[in-house]
């Protein structure tokens, strides 16, 4: 990658930015750049530090850093986790993100990503789904039809061809708004009273929900055999969605699983029930999907490696000032020893100002 050129600039990334990008770029083809990115540092999985994300929780959510390096190149993301802000008109999840130079410390890009992370949860959900589902999946139910439903549903459009929604949440509203916002973009979205109309035929089942609560979303006689369940709103101690019994009968493709022990679905099993890497099905390390009956469950809770790929692949799409800025983020003094020196220098050049004044 390129690293930009003026040494005390950072290129600075906005949501009005990064809305720009995406819609310049078009949302599938950006959904399709992001998944190969993903695809191809999941690919080198083994080179990257990787620790579970660091978190302050509180009873009304969670932060978090998400921490990681390939060697070359360090990022970290700040993400929040609060599922009462819709009601004070506040996101649920808000968050930014660094890409730095490992080898001198300074940061490359800075941006936001409470749209880009919607966007990386959705491509990685997808590319999943690209290894775990039936290849033949034509339906899929999306339950919780909140912020990041649509992303979701764009996204396996975009890399698996899903054309058949089922849709539902507990507010009514959200599946109205849901299916409004994919309205003309060649979807059959049937609209659902309740989990069991929506499962009905699915192929693949979503599970978005936003409640920091041990909830059961799906039961056991909602997953029937051969469906690949893409469980991403149980993302930290103490919230999930589907029943343990649901969790048993289904063969577990995780991120880290260090991670999604203590924040995904598996938090109801023993710690040493077995579960499987997903980069090592990406590379033919392991099998993914053993069998046409075969119920799989990517227990998703997101992870930093993703979060690299979106901001590596931010920052070698960002060309030209109308997708960034240049932020004044880093001291530059003209002897790199004489940081005081900067300091007694914008001094004398203030005094004849005031002076004048």
């Amino acid at each position: 990658m390129t690293i930009h050129p003026k040494l005390n600039v950072v290129p600075f990334v906005s949501v009005d930015h990064m809305l720009k990008l995406v819609l310049k770029t078009g949302i599938d083809t950006f959904l399709k750049e992001l998944a190969a990115y993903i695809e191809e540092d999941f690919r080198r999985w083994p080179v990257f530090d990787k620790t579970p994300r660091v978190p302050a929780h509180s009873p009304e959510g969670v932060i978090e850093l998400m921490p990681t390096s390939d060697g070359t190149l360090y990022s970290f993301k700040y993400v929040n986790g609060h599922p009462q802000n819709p009601r004070e008109g506040r996101q649920t999840v808000t968050a930014f993100g660094v890409l730095s130079d490992l080898h001198n410390g300074y940061p490359v890009l800075l941006s936001e990503m409470t749209i880009l992370t919607a966007l990386r949860t959705a491509a990685t959900s997808a590319l999943a789904a690209k290894y775990l589902a039936r290849p033949t999946a034509q339906t899929m139910a999306i339950i919780g039809n909140g912020a990041q439903s649509e992303f979701q549903a764009r996204a396996f459009q975009a890399l698996l061809g899903i054309r058949k929604l089922r849709l539902y949440d507990l507010d009514p509203a959200a599946t109205r708004k849901c299916a409004r916002n994919l309205e003309g973009l060649g979807f059959d979205i049937v609209p659902c009273s309740t989990v069991d109309e929506a499962v009905e035929g699915a192929d693949i089942i979503t599970t978005i929900t936003a409640d920091k609560r041990n909830a059961t979303i799906l039961t056991d006689n909602h997953v029937g055999p051969g469906v690949h369940i893409n469980a991403v709103g149980g993302d930290s101690p103490g919230k999930t969605e589907l029943s343990r019994e649901v969790v048993l009968k289904s063969a577990i493709f995780v991120e880290f699983p260090p991670q999604t022990r203590i924040e995904g679905e598996i938090q109801q099993l023993a710690p040493d029930h077995p579960v499987t890497e997903l980069w090592q099905v990406i590379t033919g390390a392991a099998a993914g999907r053993a069998s046409e009956h075969q119920i799989t469950l990517f227990d998703s809770v997101g992870f930093a490696i993703e979060d690299f790929s979106a901001l590596r692949y931010v920052h070698d799409k960002i060309s030209g000032p109308a997708l960034f800025e240049e932020l004044d983020l880093l001291v530059d003094p003209d002897d790199p020893k004489d940081l005081y020196g900067m300091l007694v220098r914008c001094e004398q050049a203030m005094l004849p100002r005031a002076k004048a004044s």
